[in-house]
């Protein structure tokens, strides 16, 4: 069993630029040239080893630091590959467009491929299909495999997400029970747009993330530990107590919430790293120090790093390893970035000296201007960009570069791998009580959750009162018009209250899973609210309503029934009111006006009512939950 002293480690040479050739097969961990087989880190046995590790800064310069590993963390990485893969949609005529069109290629650990190519390409779409979050109205054909094998992603937090790290990230990537299972192999995506919770510091934001995500046998320490080292990564220490902001006040530019995202996705250290437009909002010095500390944390985690790239500087663009360049669902060139330049000369499109080879690239392949171009004089001696286009996918698919894609992918499958198996994070529990302390520090702070809501409550409460003043007892409102004074009733009508606000917040958080749009949401559910409005005893009383239907079964799927049932019980049982009714009795109780007027059942009491509202709090939640869970299916279907 080797020592750690033992263990092969990268070698960091000079950037490459000017002057500087590229580094070379030996100067890397995983080249994009020939496949090695990946090294193990470390040895194993039940506890924590320390290494020092000697890395490359910014500024060239090395530095070292101790490293803290799972003794029995043994990382062989993530091959991704994908042949012959298809992507299309519906027009709204029902026609299908092809977005992608026999797309082939790899991404290998410790490397970092470019996706890029002019907007409407395809990176994106290319990148969703790999990562399997293709919607419902886009199809696909082709073979996408992991380490040789069909396998289905298990990603942390897409939709939010989560985290890792220690002093340079010192912490395993892995977890490994003592059968040598793999518990924690997280994958993870970077969404174009960033959806962070705009109340929350960014401190705040990357430490739940991290207690969220992370397994329980780190002690909440040690997660501390890691999001502050994963944000002085990503040099967002200076705005760490800083609140992230939105429409209500001002928080952190958009280059840093870029890299909050990216931070928040770093801490899992996932094995496979997809990045949607990471560059985004950010110049080009911390596009490079961003990028350079991916490439970097790539190598020495074995990490597996697809990156949909726009315009990258010629700095950026030297970190990368493979380069996949795309023209309108097309493929113009895929393999090692380095020979890039060369094949573009080799078809007559050389790039010009001292010119960023990127800028190069997407003007040779955009044909969105070329009607601007068709008016200057001097481009009718030039090749079209429609032209060029044709000749470097022509080209390419007939060239030597194509075969050696190919070669490389088989040689991946003969290599094979171990199964990607889902991570192990924080228990129920754990992240139960995480969840809701973020969301009452979310919600205190939020000036339109609590506080806005709590001034026009009183505006209405006191409209109410003051209209109904001293009217006496059936008024819909309390003190100020005289309801019941005492302590229990009181209680019951906050509580009937709550239960409806719980169940309406139920109510639109299933409507918001199945309708996108915000606006129809609101649309949507307003609807279904009025229409258990109207058949909730309220507005007809219930024996007056249509039988089909509309009091079978509406008037008793309507939680405004109950509500109400519950609220007149609350207040008219054990009164007496004078009867108005000529040849009565002179006095009438609670009890005769809710059964013989208002139609109230009366075979169980009041709390029966406010536990059916509970009842249907939890039945609306589950359904919430079981309405994501088939909307995942049927994604995942399409």
């Amino acid at each position: 069993m080797a020592s750690p002293s033992s263990v092969p480690r990268w070698t960091p040479s000079p950037s490459p630029g000017p002057g500087r050739p590229r580094a070379t097969a030996d100067d890397v961990l995983f080249p994009f040239g020939d496949i090695p087989t990946p090294p193990p880190l470390v040895n194993r046995s039940p506890r924590h080893d320390v290494q020092h590790v000697t890395e490359e800064v910014g500024n060239g310069s090395l530095v070292g630091h101790e490293v803290f590993r799972d003794a029995g963390e043994s990382k062989q990485g993530v091959f991704l590959t994908w042949e012959d893969l298809w992507v299309s949609a519906s027009d709204r005529k029902g026609r299908r467009a092809s977005i992608l069109r026999g797309i082939t290629g790899y991404a290998r650990p410790g490397e970092v491929l470019a996706i890029m190519g002019p907007s409407g390409c395809g990176k994106s779409t290319l990148l969703d299909a790999l990562a399997g979050r293709l919607g419902s109205g886009v199809s696909q054909k082709g073979e996408i495999l992991i380490n040789a094998q069909k396998q289905k992603l298990a990603f942390g937090a897409s939709v939010q997400s989560f985290n890792r790290s220690l002093m340079f990230f010192v912490l395993p990537s892995q977890f490994l029970d003592h059968s040598g299972e793999v518990l924690f192999l997280p994958q993870a995506y970077v969404t174009q747009e960033d959806v962070l919770m705009t109340t929350l510091t960014v401190r705040e934001a990357v430490c739940y993330s991290a207690q969220l995500q992370l397994p329980d046998s780190m002690t909440r320490s040690e997660k501390r530990e890691r999001a502050e080292a994963t944000m002085r990564e990503m040099g967002l220490e200076d705005a760490a107590d800083t609140r992230i902001g939105g429409w209500a006040f001002k928080g952190i530019s958009g280059g840093q919430k870029r890299r909050v995202s990216i931070c928040i996705e770093l801490l899992t250290r996932p094995q496979l790293l997809y990045l949607d437009k990471p560059t985004s909002g950010l110049d080009s010095a911390a596009s490079y120090h961003v990028m350079s500390r991916i490439a970097r944390l790539a190598r020495r985690e074995i990490m597996t790093v697809l990156a949909a790239v726009h315009q990258p500087s010629s700095e950026v663009f030297d970190l990368f390893h493979g380069l996949c360049l795309l023209a309108y669902g097309e493929t113009v060139f895929f393999g090692p970035a380095s020979t890039a330049n060369e094949f573009f000369a080799v078809h007559a499109f050389p790039c010009p000296p001292l010119t960023n080879p990127s800028d190069h690239y997407l003007r040779t392949i955009n044909k969105d201007f070329d009607t601007d171009l068709e008016q200057d004089p001097e481009s009718k001696t030039r090749t079209s960009t429609a032209e060029a286009i044709e000749i470097l996918v022509k080209s390419y698919s007939s060239s030597d570069t194509l075969q050696r894609v190919t070669r490389e992918i088989e040689g991946i499958h003969d290599l094979g791998g171990a199964s990607v198996k889902k991570r192990n994070q924080a228990s129920f529990l754990v992240q139960t009580l995480v969840l809701t302390r973020r969301s009452f520090v979310n919600m205190y702070r939020d000036l339109g959750y609590y506080w806005l809501r709590f001034a026009i409550y009183i505006a209405l409460c006191l409209c109410v009162g003051t209209i109904y003043f001293d009217v006496g007892h059936g008024a819909m409102a309390y003190y100020l018009v005289g309801l019941q004074r005492g302590a229990d009733h009181f209680i019951y009508f906050a509580l009937v209250l709550f239960m409806c606000m719980m169940l309406v917040e139920g109510l639109m958080m299933m409507v918001a899973s199945v309708v996108p749009d915000f606006l129809m949401g609101i649309i949507t559910g307003a609807g279904i609210q009025g229409v258990m409005m109207l058949n909730g005893g309220f507005f007809r009383l219930p024996r007056d309503l249509p039988g089909p239907v509309w009091r079978y079964p509406m008037y008793y799927v309507a939680f405004h029934k109950y509500a109400n049932q519950g609220f007149y019980k609350n207040e008219f049982l054990g009164l007496t009111f004078p009867n108005e009714q000529a040849r009565g009795p002179p006095t009438v109780t609670g009890e005769e006006i809710l059964r013989d007027i208002w139609q109230v059942e009366m075979g169980y009491s009041k709390w029966i009512d406010l536990a059916i509202l509970l009842g249907m709090v939890v039945l609306y939640r589950l359904m919430f939950l079981v309405t994501l869970k088939i909307l995942e299916k049927v994604k995942s279907m399409a």
